[in-house]
């Protein structure tokens, strides 16, 4: 090597990255010692080459000196083959050249590592704060309140086109080897060119693209990443997603919150009790408003009948257009919710739905009876802890309104048997998704299993 001239293989990467102007590829000398660098600068921690390359060159005696001095420093990583070395230069590596050896060092920089708010998951109880973008630092959030040698991290190589770490995090001690066989696999199996987040990797993680209900589960909090260690479950997480996936689920674990565990048995069960009957109100009170108003009203009481019958009084369509029509507003009104900025989402979504209730019953476009089960509809559904099973419900709310429009109340309890039958059927790797957890607020703990 000349005293101007870098290595063949720095030559050849820059003419690979040409034109970015954020490579650099700068020499380091010193009287007769000499050392190259190359390095992407925008995603390199400029203070950090500093203090830990440049400033130790100038101060050593010899190339032998600072050659064992970068062979010693803990973020080195060997060199891979040069595919390889593009994605680790792109990502924030540098690589040092002196005399005849190379080395590749661990200097990025990252501006995404601050710790998220539980946004998806809030709770009253319980740890406030949530993951991170950063990868590592998800990893460092998992490590602090999973104090075990028994938990693996193992990064699983995907050639999509962003080149995103992705890594399987278990309990080698607990998780069944068939489950984690089954995940690789499915990891292995994904095709797509592009993933950006968890929910985006979920949605190929869940094979059927038309399935309503996901066999894998989206969290932001640590503590239900711990309690699912525990379990013997696997916990996939991608840089850049402030969200991890877990694997398997069944059923009922979406309709446990994180509060369950910070609660004494006799709160946690009413709290439950109360999630699975907004469960049932959500998803059957539409239809059996029109069972009863428009096919089976002798099954009310006499008193009862006669109030609802009076309160369509003018009502110019059948029951099922009328509850489709609210339907579709309530539905409406929370998406609008969720798009609109925080400052006014509250009062536009609060006034429409009052604006929206009062019209529509004074212009005997609906009936005042209507508009109470729509709201609790609305209120029912956000009961339900994760957003996944909400969504899902939504849907097969509308399913069973087809049915029972159909075919009466005989239609409804067709139409829910055969959700229940769907749901019996269904498996999440292997695992049945109605497994029941016996064991309560323990069965994530994996005492039902174990």
């Amino acid at each position: 090597m000349t005293e101007k001239q870098a290595p063949p293989l720095f030559d050849e990467l820059a003419t690979i990255f040409k034109p970015s102007s954020d490579i650099v590829q700068t020499p380091l000398q010193l009287k007769d010692h000499r050392a190259f660098l190359f390095y992407v600068k925008s995603v390199v921690d400029g203070d950090k080459l500093q203090q830990t390359v440049i400033r130790p060159f100038f101060e050593m005696g010899s190339e032998e000196d600072f050659a064992s001095y970068i062979q010693s420093l803990p973020n080195r990583t060997d060199i891979p083959d040069k595919d390889k070395l593009l994605i680790k230069l792109s990502s924030g590596l540098v690589l040092i050249a002196i005399g005849d050896s190379t080395f590749l060092l661990d200097v990025r920089i990252v501006k995404n590592n601050e710790i998220q708010e539980t946004v998806m998951e809030p709770t009253i109880h319980g740890p406030q704060k949530g993951l991170s973008e950063d990868i590592e630092t998800t990893i460092n959030l998992i490590r602090q309140r999973y104090h075990n040698s028994s938990l693996k991290v193992e990064e699983i190589p995907k050639n999509d086109i962003s080149n995103r770490a992705i890594v399987l995090l278990y309990d080698n001690d607990r998780i069944d080897p068939r489950i984690l066989k089954k995940i690789k696999a499915e990891l292995e199996g994904i095709t797509n060119a592009l993933f950006e987040s968890a929910e985006d990797l979920q949605h190929f993680l869940n094979r059927s693209k038309l399935t309503l209900f996901p066999t894998t589960m989206v969290t932001e909090r640590p503590d239900r990443i711990v309690y699912n260690l525990v379990a013997g479950k696997v916990i996939i997480a991608i840089d850049g997603s402030p969200n991890v996936i877990v694997a398997p689920i069944i059923f009922f674990d979406f309709m446990s919150s994180m509060e369950d565990n910070y609660h004494v048995s006799v709160i946690t069960g009413f709290t439950i009790l109360l999630r699975y009957l907004g469960l049932f109100t959500c998803i059957l009170l539409p239809s059996l408003y029109i069972a009863m108003t428009s096919y089976n009203p002798e099954i009310l009481r006499i008193e009862l009948a006669l109030t609802v019958a009076g309160s369509r009084i003018g009502v110019p369509y059948p029951s099922f257009i009328e509850v489709i029509f609210m339907l579709f507003f309530m539905e409406l009104l929370t998406e609008a919710s969720m798009r609109l900025p925080k400052a006014v989402s509250g009062t536009a979504t609060t006034v429409g739905g009052l604006i929206l209730g009062t019209a529509a019953t004074e212009a005997a476009l609906t009936s005042t009876i209507m508009v109470i089960i729509i709201s609790a509809v609305a209120i029912s559904t956000f009961v339900i802890p994760i957003n996944e099973m909400s969504f899902a419900v939504r849907v097969v709310r509308f399913l069973l309104i087809i049915y029972t429009s159909l075919f009466g109340l005989v239609g409804l309890l067709l139409g829910f048997m055969g959700f229940i039958m769907f749901l019996a059927n269904k498996d999440s790797l292997g695992e049945p998704y109605l497994r029941i957890p016996w064991k309560g607020k323990n069965a994530e703990l994996g005492m039902d299993n174990k």
